[in-house]
């Protein structure tokens, strides 16, 4: 039997993981500096959470990761998380509902079934929600974080493309389409189905060119918004509290500098949403996205609380984010060997006395490769007991204290005698 990894999962490999944390560390401050604070929730959540509330469109509900939790003589069924905006609902809900405004932050993982394993069914999102202010500054915020994490990864060329959940329905439902049918037809569309369009040209003539208008509508300015609520003047009443809404946050967005341009077909999965939808992207490829879900948090129970959220997609990051543009200079990374069973004792004292003082250091196990090192530290049982040696310059340092060796690492002012 071959031993592999399950289909549709990934291993994170040392290199990898220096990527991730990297991601997560500049996500993690940059969150922190804009007054949010991290939570997180747990992996299991029970079903009836994501389907009471019609919160999931059916076929996203198709693909959750579901089993029964056996507990005696009855059992709930439970999922593997596959959203990670409600499970922040449930938690605001649940321990801080009290609160008027709560800004938070996480870095998770979400489950979704791919039927032909070659997408990775696990993955992982760098997430932010601010619940309770319900306002364009809010969603504004929540995109120029999203945009200054990006930037701080070296990553350029961002598209920003808007959409509005509120108007899409608006539009949709003048032709008395139900919320199932608006996703239906709508996400079809989007995902390449011509046959749907077609099909609605012919059975409803006027619902089936609104639509092939809509997916045409592409503009990037506020100016461009007012032009089309002039051009549905006449159903201003169903249309303009979206429009307005809309206009307002787009104003905001270009008094502050960022370039967007509005495109209401990447309005695609917008089952909760209710507002400003927005998409990221690099060369075509999404890397994040978020919206308004005003209606989410008392569909699921709680008080009417206005809210807003967005995640970036870390599986993405991590391909396009290059490490050695990012980190500074490197530990200087130190390889002691014990030289005799007696000083093993002392090779590893000295080695947490290293790490305390900030150094990368590690024992010599017998495995490593002096190469990888720049410090080569040899612990003796006679005079001198410590020979500290520069393995580029050849250069070392002969000590009988281990404070000697620390005072030069420190601050490098010890004589080094050259090597003979």
């Amino acid at each position: 039997m071959v031993v592999q990894r399950a289909k549709g999962t990934q291993d994170l490999s040392p290199e990898d993981m220096r990527r991730f944390r990297l991601i997560e560390g500049i996500f993690r401050d940059s969150c922190l500096k804009w007054g949010y604070e991290e939570v997180r929730t747990p992996t299991l959540e029970y079903l009836h959470l994501f389907t009471s509330t019609g919160t999931l469109t059916p076929s996203r509900l198709g693909r959750v990761y579901s089993f029964l939790d056996w507990d005696g003589w009855s059992g709930e069924r439970v999922v593997l998380r596959p959203d990670g905006t409600i499970p922040i609902a449930r938690l605001y809900i649940e321990d801080m509902k009290e609160r008027e405004l709560a800004k938070l932050f996480y870095v998770t993982n979400v489950f979704s079934f791919e039927e032909t394993g070659k997408e990775s069914r696990e993955k992982w999102q760098c997430g932010g929600d601010s619940i309770g202010a319900g306002s364009a500054a809010a969603d504004v915020e929540l995109l120029l974080l999203a945009l200054g994490v990006l930037k701080q990864l070296g990553l350029q060329d961002v598209e920003v493309r808007l959409s509005h959940a509120d108007l899409i329905r608006a539009l949709l439902a003048k032709f008395g389409l139900n919320p199932e049918e608006q996703h239906s037809v709508f996400d079809r569309i989007l995902d390449g189905d011509e046959k749907v369009l077609s099909g609605t040209k012919s059975e409803r003539p006027e619902l089936g060119n609104t639509l092939a208008s809509l997916l045409d509508l592409k503009g990037k300015s506020s100016g461009f918004l007012k032009n089309l609520k002039a051009l549905f003047n006449q159903d201003s009443k169903e249309l303009k509290p979206a429009m307005d809404n809309f206009i307002k946050t787009v104003e905001l967005l270009e008094a502050v500098g960022v370039n967007y341009q509005i495109d209401l077909a990447s309005g695609r999965g917008f089952e909760y949403y209710t507002g400003l939808m927005f998409k990221l992207l690099i060369g075509g490829e999404q890397i994040g996205g978020g919206g308004s879900y005003d209606h989410l948090i008392p569909l699921m129970g709680g008080r009417e609380t206005p809210a807003s959220g967005f995640a970036l997609y870390l599986d993405h990051l991590m391909k396009l984010t290059r490490v050695a543009t990012l980190v500074g200079p490197q530990a200087q990374k130190i390889l002691i060997k014990a030289e005799g069973e007696k000083t093993l004792k002392d090779a590893f004292s000295l080695a947490a006395a290293l790490h305390e003082a900030g150094h990368e250091a590690e024992v010599d196990l017998g495995s490593q490769k002096p190469t990888d090192y720049k410090w080569l530290l040899s612990v003796r049982d006679k005079a001198p007991h410590f020979v500290l040696s520069n393995r580029a310059s050849r250069k070392k340092l002969e000590a009988h204290k281990a404070g000697e060796i620390l005072k030069f690492l420190e601050s490098g002012q010890v004589q080094i005698s050259k090597s003979k």
